[in-house]
């Protein structure tokens, strides 16, 4: 057992994002489910990214908009691997949302004219190795 208070939180200094996750499973195993809870500040804007496996995306509280439509407290959002999406805006009130990654190919790849800084795949993949992940 643990809570998302215990896993602890990286903080994203470019950008305000705060973020947890846990492994489902064996965190060594690729196959595992990854599970991030991420808070996005207000208007806070995440550039257009893609991801390596499928994803669910859960809005708990507040309202982002992706690619152009907005999502709200309850929406869920499917996403399949190598579709890119974004950018990402939080709305007024900040965002916070759960991810639920397949498996470990979770990491963002950014794509478009962006330059990566505010998905900052390098300090996520230093902060959420699968050796140091959480298992649940």
């Amino acid at each position: 057992m643990t809570s998302w208070n215990q896993l602890g939180q990286v903080w994203m200094e470019e950008t305000g994002i705060e973020t947890s996750q846990y492994r489902i499973g064996l965190p060594s195993e690729d196959t595992s489910p990854t599970v991030f809870k991420v808070y996005f500040p207000p208007n806070c804007r995440v550039e257009a990214h893609t991801h390596a496996c499928d994803y669910s995306e859960i809005i708990l509280k507040g309202s982002q908009k992706v690619s152009g439509k907005w999502l709200h407290e309850g929406d869920i959002r499917i996403g399949l691997a190598n579709r890119g999406y974004g950018p990402l805006i939080a709305g007024e009130e900040g965002v916070t949302v759960l991810v639920i990654f397949k498996n470990g190919h979770w990491p963002p790849v950014q794509i478009g004219a962006g330059d990566g800084s505010t998905i900052n795949a390098e300090k996520l993949l230093q902060e959420f190795s699968s050796a140091d992940s959480t298992t649940v």
